[in-house]
C-alpha cells in the first residue's frame, strides 16, 4: 500500500515597505517548502487557505496549484514558493490544506496547521508543519 506524507516548512515575513499602517494595510510574504517523504511520486493539485485578521475577519482563497504551478514531487523532491496576502491588521493567521493526487489516481489532503502573521514581532521565525 502506498505511504503518502508531505513534509511542510512555513516562514511568514513581514514587508514593511509594501505595507501602509496608516492605511490598514499590512503586506506579508510566505515561503513555503513542501517535502515528499512518502514512497509515491504525489502531484499538487490545488490549494485552499483561511486567512485570518486580528478582527476576525476571513478571506477564503481557493486555487489550482501554487504560483501557477502544479508541481509532480518524486520521493524525496521538495518545491519551495514564496507568495503573498495583505491584512487588514498588524496580526493575524493563516492555515488551510493542499490537495494532491498520485500518478495511480489515489487523491489526498494534506492539512497545513495554523501559522500567524505578525507586523510587530521583530522576527519572523520558520514554523515546521507536517
Amino acid at each position: 500500500m502506498p505511504h503518502f506524507q508531505i513534509h511542510i516548512d512555513v516562514q511568514p515575513q513581514y514587508l514593511p515597505e509594501q505595507s501602509d499602517p496608516e492605511e490598514g494595510v499590512y503586506s506579508f510574504a510566505y515561503t513555503i517548502k513542501i517535502r515528499n517523504e512518502g514512497d509515491v511520486p504525489a502531484q499538487l493539485i490545488s490549494r485552499s487557505w483561511n486567512v485570518n485578521d486580528a478582527n476576525g475577519h476571513t478571506d477564503k482563497v481557493r486555487g489550482l496549484g501554487v504560483i501557477g504551478q502544479q508541481p509532480l514531487l518524486q520521493p524525496g523532491e521538495t518545491f519551495e514558493y514564496t507568495s503573498g496576502t495583505r491584512l487588514r491588521t498588524p496580526t493575524g493567521t493563516m492555515h488551510g490544506s493542499y490537495f494532491f493526487v498520485t500518478e495511480s489516481g489515489e487523491r489526498f489532503d494534506v492539512d497545513i496547521p495554523m501559522f500567524v502573521l505578525d507586523a510587530l514581532s521583530a522576527s519572523g521565525g520558520t514554523r515546521t508543519l507536517h
